[in-house]
């Protein structure tokens, strides 16, 4: 008989396990006595090096603005500059240390037991209206990647569905009645649907901690488009396995199938510069690392007994559930002792939003998540790393509104062609005395920030440039240099859209209009015009704005690729669809390692997904349930 929360179900033997509400303002105490070694020298290094390159910048500007005395304006624009480039300058930190560690050729140590038993693994695969095709291809590629290789912990994998509506529902029932015929017998298989989605996400998984969590001891936690070898899951569970320590280990995802412009834009800068960045990111946050909510390996006990998220409270009263549960997870985990840990494997994968448009409605939701981030920096017992990976969740937002505080300020006053005579005089007393940037200043001021930004990208291509074996798995020189210049370009010109779009997330969560969490759409579509312009008139309007100041002589003409961006905010948003997987020029394709020699896991899913969505174009056969 089936439990009434539940429709359809080919589950285990029930194995319940106590799932642990947390309460934010009591601290915790641990449940580990690890004594962890703190990366002092790398956090020494990339903060100070962020703070001291922020200092510099703010003294150099500060001894600029007071040329004619400081006012309150100069110093809130000295302030958010700061904040800014703080932002931009521990991305450079970061890359350093990594570098530098890559120089002295030796890796991170952890806990380590080689006489550690076998895990029993359980792969968890949370979907809500997803396509059967692509997660039960998915599925059946790492299910036979996992039986061809030995290991002696054991596997099984679990479909938890919350789809509403029957016809999907009877697409994953039908889905999974041909992954079942199909799965080795090495490895588990199970489906479950919820008749309610309670929760969402971290609804579904408490309910599986609650029903069959003690028979397992992890669980590595899936997205609908996440994709792993079977050499990359158990190599996390491996690690988990040998460090009793660790409560979550989280790798890195590699972007991969992506066609469009956009897509492959996100893909691109991924493979070229992302995987440096991680590298420091590892490097600094050590036994503090982060949780992105997939692709990672969880000790089941130790995140049923110290990470159940509570509700919150609104200003207004409400209770309202963590949204960006993954963070606050992670943070639940080190606060009750438990390290988090980075683990760059190879062979892990995600899929990325095809159009501009698909991702900027994913980013209004990670917004409103992260986002509330904000009210958990009080949490009692957080680590002060656990504390930064939420104010920095929060502050990716922030960012936006601050730049475009900047733009909006630099347009109104035409910075570059300011005069003192002309602003702030005996004549018109209520603002500030402005002094004067002349064009060399204005130059060298952009060469130096965009020189910071681009600075990432330039070393990553470097150290890509000077391995002919990885530099020919990007197609060769001429490939992944005509690809950088794509993908800066491209970044330019969308970074403006971005700045408005999340500037105005910002605005609606604070003026309390929450974003409908729908399901994401995992391939491209062509939008109509009507729609885009609908979607993009704000952009559209700003843009035509600043290009007739800037034409008109009464707005710096540095800021022409902003308004260039934001008033053919339109016809790119159409361009980011645009499949150029085939281009006939290799340079235009923006191709990496994984579009180039397509990992033999993608190739099995996409062999998987064909033989899914034949079966789904069949009528159907009535079986038991």
């Amino acid at each position: 008989m089936l439990d009434q929360t539940e429709q359809r179900r080919d589950m285990p033997a029930p194995a319940p396990l106590d799932f642990h509400i947390q309460d934010l303002r009591a601290a915790l105490h641990a449940e580990t006595s690890a004594d962890f070694r703190s990366p002092l020298f790398w956090r020494v290094m990339v903060f100070g090096g962020t703070m001291a390159g922020t200092l510099c910048l703010i003294l150099l500007l500060s001894g600029f603005f007071a040329q004619n005395g400081m006012h309150w304006l100069e110093l809130v624009l000295l302030v958010i500059i700061g904040a800014t480039f703080a932002w931009i300058a521990l991305n450079v930190a970061s890359v350093a240390a990594a570098v530098m560690r890559r120089a002295r050729g030796n890796g991170l140590v952890q806990n380590q037991s080689t006489d550690a038993p076998a895990l029993t693994t359980a792969l968890l695969v949370p979907i809500y209206n997803e396509s059967p095709k692509d997660v039960f291809g998915n599925a059946a590629a790492m299910l036979a990647d996992i039986s061809r290789l030995h290991s002696d912990n054991r596997f099984s994998l679990f479909i938890l569905s919350d789809s509403r509506g029957e016809e999907i529902a009877e697409q994953e029932w039908r889905a999974f009645q041909w992954l079942r015929s199909v799965c080795p017998e090495n490895v588990g298989l199970h489906y479950r649907r919820r008749a309610e989605n309670v929760d969402k996400k971290t609804g579904n998984l408490a309910q599986w901690i609650r029903g069959w969590g003690a028979g397992y001891d992890a669980m590595l936690v899936l997205d609908a488009d996440s994709l792993m070898s079977g050499r990359a899951i158990i190599e996390l569970t491996e690690a988990l396995r040998r460090d009793s320590s660790a409560g979550l280990i989280q790798s890195f995802p590699s972007l991969i199938g992506a066609e469009s412009f956009y897509g492959r834009v996100q893909q691109f800068s991924s493979a070229t510069y992302g995987w440096l960045l991680a590298e420091g990111l590892a490097l600094w946050t050590e036994n503090e690392a982060n949780y992105w909510g997939h692709n990672a390996i969880i000790r089941t006990r130790a995140f049923a007994g110290s990470a159940g998220l509570p509700y919150l409270k609104t200003w207004r009263g409400r209770e309202q559930m963590i949204l960006s549960h993954d963070f606050v997870e992670a943070g639940l985990l080190r606060r009750a002792g438990w390290a988090v840990r980075f683990l760059p494997v190879r062979g892990s994968f995600e899929e990325t939003p095809a159009t501009l448009v698909d991702y900027i409605i994913r980013d209004r939701r990670w917004c409103q998540g992260n986002m509330q981030h904000l009210k958990l920096l009080r949490t009692k017992g957080f680590h002060p790393v656990s504390r930064l990976h939420l104010f920095f969740g929060a502050l990716g937002y922030l960012m936006s509104p601050a730049w475009l505080f900047l733009l909006v300020v630099w347009s109104a006053l035409g910075l570059t062609d300011m005069t003192p005579e002309g602003y702030f005089s005996e004549q018109n007393p209520l603002y500030p005395l402005w002094p004067e940037m002349n064009t060399s200043q204005a130059v060298s001021f952009l060469l130096f920030m965009y020189g910071i930004l681009l600075l990432p990208k330039l070393v990553a291509t470097t150290m890509i440039m000077s391995v002919r074996r990885i530099r020919r798995r990007f197609g060769g020189s001429r490939a992944l240099l005509g690809g950088v210049l794509l993908e800066v370009v491209a970044s330019v010109l969308y970074a403006p859209i971005m700045m408005i779009q999340q500037s105005m997330a910002v605005a609606r969560i604070l003026l309390g209009r929450p974003v409908t969490w729908a399901p994401q759409r995992r391939t491209a579509k062509r939008f109509a015009l009507r729609s885009l312009l609908r979607f993009h008139w704000i952009e559209t309007v700003l843009g035509i704005l600043l290009a007739v100041g800037i034409l008109g002589g009464g707005i710096s003409v540095w800021l022409s690729p902003i308004a260039i961006s934001l008033a053919f905010s339109v016809p790119l948003s159409a361009l980011s669809g645009l499949n150029i997987s085939q281009l006939r020029f290799k340079s235009g394709r923006l191709n990496t390692p994984q579009s180039l020699h397509v990992p033999p896991i993608w190739a099995r899913a996409q062999e998987a997904r064909s033989e899914v969505e034949k079966q789904l174009k069949q009528a159907p056969v009535a079986a038991a349930e």
